[in-house]
């Protein structure tokens, strides 16, 4: 695995991430602001990790999918203790225990994983078996 570039991935899509996730505040379309920045997450993580595996397999396709997926993850994950829970949570009286039993953020990272595996099998496993066949 190229764990720089996996690294330099999923900081990007955390950082597309975080953005949307603040901007949807700003668009009041339902009545719980919460709920919709969560949804607002939940709908553009998928093709923001789907383009990010996708930047990721174009140098390397020996690596399955699950272990980009965790890194991808993994990477948000630190950034979020590091800086979101610290800059956006705390100050708005939350706490880095809410945050990371939330089943949302939980649900997220599955996501994460979820396409990335998702990537890998279609474009990357299904056109090496038709290679060798």
């Amino acid at each position: 695995m190229k764990l720089l570039r996996a690294i330099t991935i999923g900081t990007i899509i955390w950082g597309f991430g975080v953005s949307l996730f603040n901007l949807s505040f700003y668009i009041p379309i339902l009545e719980d602001a919460q709920q919709q920045a969560n949804m607002v997450l939940f709908l553009m993580v998928m093709p923001l990790v789907w383009y990010g595996a996708r930047f990721y397999y174009r140098k390397d396709k020996h690596t399955h999918g699950y272990w980009v997926g965790q890194a991808f993850f993994l990477t948000a994950m630190v950034l979020d203790a590091v800086i979101t829970v610290l800059v956006f949570i705390i100050p708005n009286g939350g706490s880095y225990y809410e945050f990371f039993t939330d089943l949302g953020f939980w649900i997220i990272g599955v996501e994460f994983i979820t396409i990335t595996v998702l990537y890998w099998y279609t474009k990357i496993y299904v056109r090496t078996l038709k290679a060798i066949n």
